[in-house]
């Protein structure tokens, strides 16, 4: 819960004594023990948690445009509007 709000020492500390007063919560010198831990390590914890959620691939370019049809054999076909996209994805990094 600590990380993925990524909580700041007013929410942290509001979080860890709402967890001290649960029955069957955590002590206090447990609390003090992760509020010592979040403190020391939490970029690292939220860059841990943002790289894990990347996908593997990045866009690196995309073309698009619309295209009318203009002749048909059905009227009502004509001047429909066709969107073509394209997308080139590569490897993160690469």
């Amino acid at each position: 819960s600590i990380a993925s709000a990524d909580m700041d020492l007013n929410q942290l500390e509001a979080f860890l004594t709402a967890q001290t007063k649960k029955q069957g919560g955590i002590t206090s010198d447990q609390a003090a023990v992760i509020a010592k831990f979040w403190k020391n390590q939490r970029t690292q914890i939220h860059e841990s948690l943002i790289n894990q959620s990347r996908w593997d691939n990045v866009l690196k370019n995309m073309n698009w445009r619309v295209d009318l049809k203009s002749q048909l054999r059905h009227i009502d076909q004509i001047n429909t509007p066709v969107a073509i996209v394209e997308m080139e994805l590569g490897k993160n990094g690469q």
